[in-house]
C-alpha cells in the first residue's frame, strides 16, 4: 500500500469515529508510481481510493455504490472503531480487505483475504503520478 494512502485512510477513520468507514481501493503498477523504492514495475500497489458519493435511493435500498466504476477496486478499506483487527461477516469483501482499529496508527491496520486470513502488509513510499492529458493538435 502506498504510504500516503495509508495515512489518509487512517485519518479518515479517526475523523469518522465512532462511525465506521468503508472505501474501495484501486491498484497501480509500481512502475507507474513516483517512488524511490526498489519494487518491481509490475507489482500492484494500492494507491487510490474511491470516496463514495452522496447516498441516493438506489444505494440506500440495495447497498450498491454506483459511483465506483465496476471492476476498478481490487481492495476495500474498512474501519472497526469498536471491534478487533479482523474481518467480520458484515464486512464488504474484496480480493484484499484492509481493516483498521483505534488508535489509528501504522500498527493498527492489517491486510486480509476474502477468507479472513491475515497477510503481510507492506507500505511503500510512493505516490500515484497524476494523469496528464495528451496534447491536442489543432
Amino acid at each position: 500500500m502506498a504510504e500516503p494512502l495509508q495515512e489518509m485512510l487512517l485519518s479518515l477513520a479517526a475523523e469518522a469515529e465512532p462511525d465506521t468507514v468503508s472505501f474501495g481501493l484501486a491498484v497501480t503498477p509500481a512502475g507507474n508510481l513516483a517512488s524511490g523504492t526498489n519494487v518491481p514495475d509490475q507489482t500492484p500497489v494500492f494507491s487510490d481510493v474511491y470516496l463514495p458519493e452522496e447516498p441516493n435511493s438506489v444505494s440506500s435500498v440495495f447497498g450498491i455504490d454506483l459511483s465506483t466504476p465496476p471492476q476498478r477496486t481490487q481492495g476495500r478499506f474498512i474501519s472497526h472503531p469498536r471491534s478487533g483487527l479482523e474481518v467480520t461477516k458484515r464486512d464488504d469483501l474484496h480480493e484484499v480487505v484492509f481493516v483498521a482499529v483505534p488508535p489509528w496508527h501504522d500498527a493498527s491496520i492489517a491486510a486480509f483475504d476474502r477468507a479472513g486470513r491475515r497477510h503481510r502488509l507492506e507500505t511503500v513510499d510512493a505516490t500515484a503520478v497524476p494523469d496528464v492529458p495528451e496534447p491536442v493538435n489543432i
